[in-house]
């Protein structure tokens, strides 16, 4: 067994639902802001073209994807960002953001380069990807006072160039931050310099509550790629499909290289993502169902005088109360039957937060209010 099974913590994703389990068991209602998963219907339009898609004969699948669904991205993104990719050359699909940002260091971190870097607070799949390619892990805290924005200037000129992967996340889990473009273009000019890749990883770039955010394509498509996802932006955390895009050089290595992974998404699947990737109605009604559910979480914690940070609308940042740690918190809302993720399960950055996602239902969040502590 690889010894570094026995090291890692359980993953974040199993803990909650064993705690979501155990709430179960009560018979009382749950109020689970824990997981990412909306409850939310995939839109029927998706799920039938999925339905449709189903063939008499299964073949296996290409890791470069059909043409169509590459050309349905490409119109997204010009849609969406006013960009031009080519459709060929510039996106590959995959089965998820969490898989593509799995597999990254395996392809892209060289011996010669071993540092890759990841926010602190995080998403686990980093620092753990990072791990089992056998790279070295190296952490860039993310902290209130800075707006949860990296100290690019703290990190030696030596440190850059022995930089293989960036990894890079706006707007923000857990904390919802975004970031302003000044940010992406010096980071991109300092991928340029130093030669090392940056990863934008943006599954929630299309869930927002004021202004839409730019993804870092718009700022450089060299040493640069994006990870997108379906699954929030379309109710699909189960069909396991997303899309890579950016430098073509890179784009290349990574389609020869991720043939080996047995990764690639199935046809019907691909086929309920070019519909999904082709409508944008139907993300403007989730926006406003996550950002009332946000509006109505946020009233609340502000009325019980809790510190609360989160641009996007799927995720909400809470400083916990005076006197209480992130375990303790969480521990006591789950005593109520109302689950959410301590602050420390994302990093040492995480301390003295805990995180709620969006999940229940508009009616539920209000029940959750009435549940809530004081």
């Amino acid at each position: 067994m690889n010894p570094l099974l026995g090291r890692l913590a359980g993953y974040l994703q199993e803990k909650a639902n064993a705690q979501r389990e155990e709430a179960l068991r009560s018979g009382k209602p749950v109020y689970d802001f824990g997981i990412g998963d909306p409850r939310e219907p995939t839109p029927e339009f998706i799920r039938k073209a999925l339905r449709d898609a189903l063939p008499d004969v299964s073949q296996y699948p290409s890791i470069a994807g059909i043409p169509p669904l590459r050309k349905a991205v490409s119109a997204y993104l010009k849609r969406r960002f006013a960009l031009s990719l080519d459709p060929d050359s510039e996106i590959l699909p995959c089965a998820g953001a969490k898989e593509a940002l799995f597999h990254l260091p395996l392809c892209a971190a060289s011996p010669d380069r071993p540092l890759c870097w990841y926010p602190d607070p995080a998403y686990p799949v980093y620092e753990r990807a990072i791990l089992f390619a056998g790279a070295t892990p190296r952490t860039y805290p993310l902290r209130a006072e800075r707006s949860f924005l990296p100290d690019l200037d703290a990190i030696s000129a030596d440190d850059w160039r022995r930089t293989s992967l960036w990894f890079d996340c706006y707007p923000h889990n857990p904390t919802g931050a975004g970031a302003p473009r000044a940010y992406h273009e010096k980071l991109a000019r300092l991928a340029k310099e130093h030669g090392f890749l940056v990863v934008c990883d943006e599954p929630y770039i299309d869930l927002y509550v004021r202004e839409p955010p730019h993804s870092g394509l718009q700022v450089s498509r060299q040493n640069l790629i994006v990870i997108h996802s379906l699954s929030k932006r379309s109710g699909m955390t189960g069909y396991r499909s997303g899309f890579i895009a950016g430098d073509r050089e890179v784009i290349r290595w990574l389609r020869d290289a991720r043939a080996n992974f047995g990764v690639a998404s199935q046809a019907f699947v691909q086929q309920a993502a070019i519909v999904a990737w082709s409508d944008d109605a139907h993300v403007e009604e989730r926006r406003r169902i996550f950002a009332e559910k946000r509006a109505v979480l946020l009233a609340h914690l502000r009325k019980l005088g809790l510190e609360v940070g989160g641009e996007g609308a799927f995720y909400l940042w809470v400083r916990v109360p005076a006197g209480e740690t992130s375990e303790g918190y969480a521990a006591r809302l789950a005593a109520r039957n109302i689950l959410v993720v301590d602050g420390t399960q994302f990093g040492r950055e995480g301390k003295g937060f805990i995180r709620l996602a969006m999940v229940p239902t508009v009616a539920d969040c209000r029940a959750a209010i009435e549940a809530w502590p004081a």
